[in-house]
């Protein structure tokens, strides 16, 4: 596990960059080893998105939504969110975790976020929460191990999940696609029925949408 008190230049999905004040959120990376094939990749970021949340409802009582594929949100503002990627050890492929959740500072005013601070009332410091999150880690992680547990993974994350049931735009690099959210297959991959056809995608940016006149707006 690598573990920091601020960044300059943090990485996230489509390799966004941001930068995070000395103490003011729990920015760690944590590094599985976890019989997961790649396209399992997002059950791994699940075990460790839900340890995150269930941390956060101990600590403060705060009990975030999550959003598919990275994001914990309180309401429809972004309070945390995650990163994961395959890696070649020495002892084989691993996969790295990194999360950070904002603690007493959202960010940027233009961006819509939110803190623990302003969402609870409560400051908590970012190494109270990493011994929480990990706490919380080693029965997931375990989980992952074997196939029932990988399905317990799979239906605690789809409970928690803010985007099921949702209208959504699925963006990628290169197209984007609009539907109704759902359900997670085994593999975590978001299920999205476009236009009387279901989908499955294993990477994207998605935004909750709504219905206005007929039409869909964000």
């Amino acid at each position: 596990m690598a573990y920091a008190d601020f960044q300059s230049a943090g990485r996230g999905r489509l390799d966004r960059r941001w930068e995070s004040p000395s103490g003011a959120s729990l920015l760690c990376s944590i590094l599985l080893r976890a019989p997961v094939e790649p396209d399992e990749l997002q059950l791994v970021v699940a075990a460790v998105a839900l340890s995150a949340r269930a941390a956060l409802v101990r600590l403060t009582g705060v009990r975030p939504d999550l959003k598919w594929p990275n994001d914990l949100m309180v309401g429809e503002a972004k309070l945390a969110g995650l990163l994961a990627e395959i890696v070649a050890t020495d002892d084989g492929l691993a996969t790295v975790v990194g999360i950070g959740i904002n603690l007493t500072d959202a960010g940027p005013s233009h961006v819509n976020a939110t803190s623990v601070l302003e969402a609870s009332g409560i400051t908590v410091t970012p190494r109270a929460l990493l011994d929480i999150l990990l706490d919380e880690l080693e029965h997931r992680r375990a989980r992952l191990e074997t196939s029932p547990g990988r399905e317990e993974i799979r239906r605690e994350y789809e409970k928690a999940l803010a985007t099921l049931g949702q209208r959504v735009r699925v963006e990628r690099r290169d197209d984007a696609f609009v539907g109704d959210a759902r359900r997670v297959d085994d593999a975590g991959r978001l299920i999205v029925e476009v236009e009387g056809v279901e989908m499955a995608f294993s990477i994207g940016d998605v935004v909750h949408v709504r219905r206005h006149g007929g039409a869909t707006v964000d």
